[in-house]
């Protein structure tokens, strides 16, 4: 696979480069076509341990993803291994900055290792590698389902760093059984799953089996359900890279630590160019059916397969995020521990019993407002201060403001009779109706919440 490869302006001149070694200039004839010399990696995470031969050792190639793999001959290395504990590297570069981090990638991995780009701020990672003076490599996934601002995106980014991206695509007899099997639009009944594993898993797998490791731009702060815990250097508990086997791949995560305001605030400063979908309330960006622009006080990862919760918010790139118990909690079966949200003396804090009581009655004295939530959902957590807010202000208006942990064991019975869907879930209980009303808007900022209640109370 021919990913794109730059270098600093000293060491390129129109498409070629050349770099110096203690025997010999290797004069290099083509952009994605060199070995880096005299660097050594290997890979060892707790008690999973592979031999990577150094980037020099010819390695085995999939013509089918690296049909402009390198070819210039290298000279001879000595085949003696090293073996890197890379939890320990991650721990030492926990605090490191993301060009610091970036520029450890690249001197381990040379024409090895390759950036993931997604067409979103993650453009971040080609500037940080344009940074470092390193050669660089970057892939992306064409879908086919991309929006077309996205694509357009990737041309300018192309032009900016003068680079080729190389883009995998899916398999067309997978798609096109898909297709005509399930529809266009099969994810909105039953996930979004299977479409992802058939437009991005496998294409991704057959990338990263040429490489021997990836760089990603996943964010601490992007998904709490299953991103918290990133690092930002790991030995990829998912995929395999090079020579096959647990272990063979290495995922680096430079900007992991890094809040996405300071990413924003970082490609202001270095002018790097944007995808346009950001101007128009895009956040997270991913295929056009399953991306919208995120609203007032909604979490950035609820533009992402919004019919679904939150804690099921992974395509499976980073399908090594969820823990062994994580299927459970995804789905919101599993109660966690974590601190209450939505706490206020404006509140009412509604029992099973008393969400039940007041489902049953056909008349009320007062109308209710009542939010199913779950205190892990990132989407909850967002509307908290505008709901505490409503309650504040509808205080004394005969308009009880309440709340409902709805996951967990709870959360059956919220989908069968609460209607359900995902977190948040905003519910009227009109005073003279025994049925209560959903809001089916996604603005959750205090105007909206308001104008929805004016309009039924």
């Amino acid at each position: 696979m021919a990913f794109a490869v730059t270098s600093s302006p000293a060491a390129i001149s129109g498409s070629s480069f050349s770099r110096s070694s203690a025997s010999s200039d290797l004069k290099i004839p083509q952009i994605g076509s060199f070995r880096l010399a005299d660097r050594h990696a290997t890979v060892n995470l707790s008690q999973k341990r592979c031999a990577v031969k150094p980037v020099n050792a010819k390695p085995k190639r999939n013509d089918s993803m690296l049909s402009h793999a390198a070819t210039t001959s290298a000279p001879e290395v000595s085949e003696k291994v090293e073996v890197e504990d890379f939890e320990q590297l991650a721990k030492e570069l926990n605090n490191a900055s993301p060009l610091e981090i970036m520029d450890k990638a690249l001197e381990k991995f040379g024409n090895d290792i390759a950036i993931a780009f997604s067409g979103a701020e993650d453009v971040a990672l080609i500037e940080y590698a344009k940074l470092t003076g390193r050669p660089f490599r970057v892939f992306s996934l064409d879908t086919g389902r991309l929006n077309p601002e996205t694509y357009r995106f990737f041309d300018e980014v192309e032009k900016h760093y003068g680079i080729r991206i190389e883009y995998m695509f899916p398999d067309a007899v997978e798609v096109q059984a898909l297709v005509r099997s399930k529809g266009l639009f099969s994810f909105y009944e039953d996930g979004h799953q299977e479409c992802c594993r058939v437009r991005k898993v496998r294409p991704l797998r057959r990338a990263l089996k040429g490489l021997r490791a990836w760089i990603t731009g996943q964010r601490k702060d992007q998904s709490p359900g299953t991103r918290s815990e990133v690092p930002v250097v790991q030995v990829d508990p998912v995929f395999e890279g090079l020579g096959g086997g647990d272990g063979s791949l290495v995922k680096w995560n430079p900007v992991a630590n890094v809040d996405g305001k300071d990413i924003w605030n970082f490609l202001r400063a270095m002018n790097v160019p944007v995808n346009s979908l950001h101007a128009q309330g895009f956040v997270s960006i991913g295929c056009e059916p399953c991306t919208r622009p995120v609203l007032p006080g909604q979490h950035e990862r609820e533009g992402r397969w919004w019919w679904e919760d939150a804690k099921a918010k992974e395509c499976g790139l980073h399908k090594g995020n969820l823990k062994e118990d994580g299927a459970a909690q995804a789905n919101g079966n599993v109660a966690t521990t974590e601190s209450d949200i939505f706490n206020s003396q404006s509140l009412v804090t509604l029992s099973r019993t008393g969400i039940e009581n007041l489902a049953k009655l056909e008349s009320r004295k007062e109308s209710w407002v009542v939010v199913l939530y779950a205190p892990w959902c990132p989407f909850c957590q967002a509307m908290e201060a505008s709901y505490v807010e409503l309650a504040e202000k509808l205080a004394g208006s005969g308009v009880k403001v309440a709340k409902f942990r709805a996951d967990g064991e709870q959360k059956e019975y919220s989908k069968n009779e609460l209607q359900l869907g995902s977190f948040p879930t905003i519910l009227f209980f009109p005073k003279h109706s025994a049925k209560p009303i959903k809001y089916a808007s996604e603005k959750r900022d205090v105007d909206s919440l308001m104008a929805f209640v004016n309009a039924l109370r």
